[in-house]
């Protein structure tokens, strides 16, 4: 059995019948159907005045399709061609109306800590390892041609390549709130979109720092990078969504070596440990006894700002010793006590200030779990949690309890607050920068639209030519294969020739004066002298439909 390609998509001609009467809707064959398996197709139509007006297309996210055609009879062969070239036809009215009015477009869709509480972004966390697995399912939903997670403890941003914008947004909208639980509603009232240009500088800032809690952060362009390695060989993790990414990094890198946005900044990590150190009463600071849960990447960041801040003693509980063993050879001077997790609550009696840095989706302290925990030093007063995961390590109620006080993420603000005004002067050195990356960005991908025309037209040419010499060569009889070569190498130069000019003007030079705008006037022109930008809009939904169908 073979899978079916875009031109099969109506199966049979009772359907195409069916098609022919007024009703609204109609059903292409069941499951039980030679023609489909497990499919959920159905197209709408509606009429006025005897005059079909619109074909909407529908598909459902699992959508696997098998054309049996060695089971049919010769006149239904005949006929399922037919059929299959009917609704070929109306795939590319379909796709003419739907894609040229509104040109493929970047989006990213997101919330951040700006947006949104800790408690609505924790429940949109997607962990990396399921990254791709998300990239996946994004680039299946109808309107998504490409996709990209970023998800750290300050922000869940989707980025997209879209053949609609506001279709596309919709639907990534809607895998938001399946995937959350959170309703539609809610989720629009702290989410934020920006398309094209607005998306790829919210992107070039984020990856340099200017849009965390703590300007200039440096882990950041870290997770940016990240997202591009993980985003390799995943089918949803297309050229444009790449090359954004590429470029981000880019950009990231630029504003880190030639502005002073960097200098002096902190992290996460190092604003956690500040927070720590404001609410320890000051006499008790170099007293009290610290507990780190994990040593991931932030835990390791932890360890090391509060060794950096004169921390001399610790306890870090984690999974394995590897990590703990690998920390103790940077800091020597540190003396850190590792204990497994089935210790950790043995080793939050003891502890005055506790810091959780996990990837647990699950929280590991519950307020009944801290009720039971021994009161602490009278000196320190409380026990202090400070949680820095997302989603958070520590049960919210917690902080409910006399005997406890509970910060997260959002709390940091508080530490960064101080030095903003004088980070913000530096942000404005970076943006002429980010100004500079975004115009290359912008004149690689516009110099992307021109491909589709580019190949286009060489196909259409090439098709003409071979069947021209096919003509020919059969007029001219029995002919030395010497002849042949000749009449054929004719035909190519000829070819040749003829694609010069068009080439020549569709190509975007790097050291081209023209500008990118130029360029995609010619494109327009040559799309439409040739009409091509029907078999371009159909390969557009073939690649998806296929990619769709692994």
């Amino acid at each position: 059995m073979a899978v079916a390609s875009a031109s099969t998509f109506a199966a049979s001609s009772v359907a195409y019948r069916q098609m022919q009467s007024n009703s609204s809707t109609v059903s292409l064959p069941s499951s039980s159907s030679p023609f489909c398996s497990g499919s959920q197709f159905f197209y709408e139509i509606s009429k006025k005045g005897g005059e079909r007006k619109s074909l909407v297309f529908h598909r459902a996210l699992s959508l696997r399709c098998e054309v049996v055609s060695q089971n049919l009879n010769p006149i239904d062969k005949a006929e399922s061609k037919k059929s299959n070239i009917i609704a070929l036809e109306q795939l590319k009215a379909s796709g003419i109306d739907r894609y040229t009015k509104e040109r493929s477009s970047i989006a990213v869709i997101g919330l951040n800590v700006h947006t949104a509480p800790v408690e609505i972004r924790e429940k949109l966390a997607i962990p990396e390892a399921q990254w791709p697995q998300a990239i996946n399912e994004l680039s299946s939903l109808n309107h998504i041609e490409e996709a990209a997670v970023l998800s750290t403890c300050n922000r869940m941003e989707i980025y997209v390549v879209a053949l609609s914008q506001h279709r596309g947004v919709k639907e990534v909208t809607e895998w938001m709130s399946k995937i959350s639980g959170i309703p539609v509603s809610e989720l629009c009232q702290h989410q934020f979109i920006l398309y094209n240009r607005d998306a790829t500088r919210h992107l070039f800032e984020v990856a340099s720092g200017l849009n965390s809690v703590v300007l200039g952060e440096v882990q950041i362009l870290a997770q940016v990078k990240q997202v591009k390695k993980l985003g390799q060989g995943v089918s949803g993790f297309g050229r444009k969504i790449s090359g954004l990414f590429e470029h981000a990094i880019i950009a990231g890198k630029r504003v880190r070596t030639e502005t002073n946005i960097a200098s002096g900044s902190v992290s996460v990590s190092s604003a956690a440990v500040e927070l720590g150190q404001m609410k320890l009463p000051e006499s008790s600071y170099n007293a009290a006894r610290v507990l780190v849960i994990g040593a991931g990447k932030m835990g390791k960041l932890v360890i090391k700002h509060l060794a950096a801040k004169g921390c001399t003693k610790m306890v870090v509980v984690n999974r394995t010793e590897e990590r703990i063993d690998a920390i103790r050879e940077e800091l020597k001077d540190t003396e850190i006590i590792y204990k497994p997790l089935s210790e950790m609550m043995a080793c939050a009696c003891e502890a005055d200030v506790i810091f959780t840095c996990t990837a647990s989706e699950a929280p590991l302290f519950l307020k009944v779990h801290v009720q039971r925990l021994p009161p602490v030093d009278p000196k320190v007063g409380r026990r202090f949690f400070i949680d820095i995961s997302v989603p958070r390590n520590v049960e919210p109620s917690v902080s409910d309890l006399e005997t406890a006080e509970v910060y997260n993420v959002d709390d940091l603000k508080e530490v960064v607050a101080a030095n903003k005004e004088d980070r913000l002067r530096k942000a404005m050195e970076a943006q002429a920068v980010i100004s500079e990356e975004l115009h290359k960005f912008e004149a690689w991908k516009d110099s992307l639209e021109t491909v589709p025309t580019i190949k286009k037209l060489r196909s259409y040419l090439e098709r003409i030519r071979a069947s021209e010499l096919d003509k020919c060569l059969s007029k001219m009889g029995d002919i030395s294969e010497k002849q042949k070569k000749a009449v054929y190498d004719l035909s190519m130069g000829m070819l040749k020739k003829f694609l010069h000019g068009p080439m020549q003007h569709l190509r975007l030079d790097a050291n081209e004066c023209r500008k990118p705008e130029e360029i995609l006037e010619i494109m327009h022109a040559v799309n439409t002298m040739f009409d091509l930008e029907t078999e371009i809009i159909l390969d557009t939904i073939r690649s998806k439909v296929e990619r769709t169908q692994k």
